[in-house]
C-alpha cells in the first residue's frame, strides 16, 4: 500500500511567506521604475543574497571564526525584503514614490553584488589538522641471563678512610646531643657528599658498632 505523502506545516508556511514577500519586492521595484523583467529580477536578487548570507554563516560559526560580515550582509538582505513588506502595507503610496526610494531601488544590485561577491569569494578559514599522537613505545621483554654469562654488578662506593674518621666524630656527637644513632640523610647534610656515598658511610658506621 502506497504510503501518503503528508504535507510539512512548516514548509507550506515558508512558501506561503516566500510566495509573498516576493510579489511585496516586485511591487516595490515596479512602482520605482523598474518594469518589465527587472521588476522581476529584484526578489531574487535579495532572496540569492539572504540565503549567501545565511550560509555563510553558518560556515564560519562551524568554523569557530568571526561572522560579524556574514551577519551584515544578512541583515541588509532581510531589511530590504521586510521594507517591501511594509511599504507594500498601505503605508506607501506606490503611485507616487519617493525620490529616495527610486535610488535605494536603483543602486540595489550594485550592493548586492558587492555582498554575494564578498560572501562567496572570501576563502573559508583552513583549520591545522590535528597532530598525530605520538606512537607508544615498544614493550620491553626481559630476558634471563644465558648459562657462562656474567652480570656486571654496580660498582661498590668506598669513603675515605679520613672521611669515614670524620663521619664517626660527627656521629658521637649526634648520638651525644640527641640519644639516637645519626641517620643517612643528616650525614650526608653535615659532610656535605652525595647521598649515595653518605649512604655507605652510615652503612659502614653502623657495621662498626655492631661489631
Amino acid at each position: 500500500m502506497p504510503r501518503l505523502v503528508r504535507p510539512d506545516a512548516v514548509l507550506v508556511q515558508a512558501v506561503i511567506a516566500g510566495s509573498l514577500s516576493f510579489a511585496h519586492l516586485h511591487d516595490l521595484a515596479e512602482a520605482a521604475g523598474q518594469d518589465g523583467w527587472k521588476a522581476w529580477a529584484y526578489p531574487v536578487s535579495v532572496d540569492l543574497l539572504l540565503v549567501a548570507a545565511w550560509h555563510r554563516l553558518r560556515a564560519l560559526r562551524d568554523a569557530g571564526e568571526p561572522s560579524r560580515s556574514a551577519w551584515s550582509w544578512f541583515a541588509v538582505a532581510l531589511a530590504a525584503s521586510l521594507g517591501a513588506n511594509v511599504a507594500t502595507a498601505g503605508l506607501l503610496d506606490l503611485s507616487d514614490v519617493p525620490d529616495w526610494l527610486r535610488i535605494l531601488v536603483a543602486g540595489w544590485p550594485a550592493l548586492a553584488f558587492l555582498g554575494g561577491t564578498l560572501l562567496v569569494h572570501r576563502p573559508t578559514p583552513f583549520s591545522a589538522p590535528e597532530p598525530a599522537p605520538d606512537p607508544a613505545p615498544p614493550p620491553v621483554v626481559e630476558r634471563d641471563a644465558e648459562p657462562g654469562v656474567q652480570v656486571a654488578l654496580a660498582p661498590t662506593i668506598t669513603a675515605p678512610p679520613a672521611l669515614v674518621a670524620h663521619a664517626q666524630k660527627i656521629a658521637a656527637d649526634h648520638r651525644l646531643r640527641t640519644g639516637s644513632d645519626i641517620d643517612a640523610e643528616t650525614l650526608r647534610a653535615r659532610l656535605g657528599v652525595p647521598a649515595p656515598l653518605a649512604e655507605a658511610i652510615a652503612t659502614q658506621l653502623a657495621s662498626q658498632q655492631l661489631a
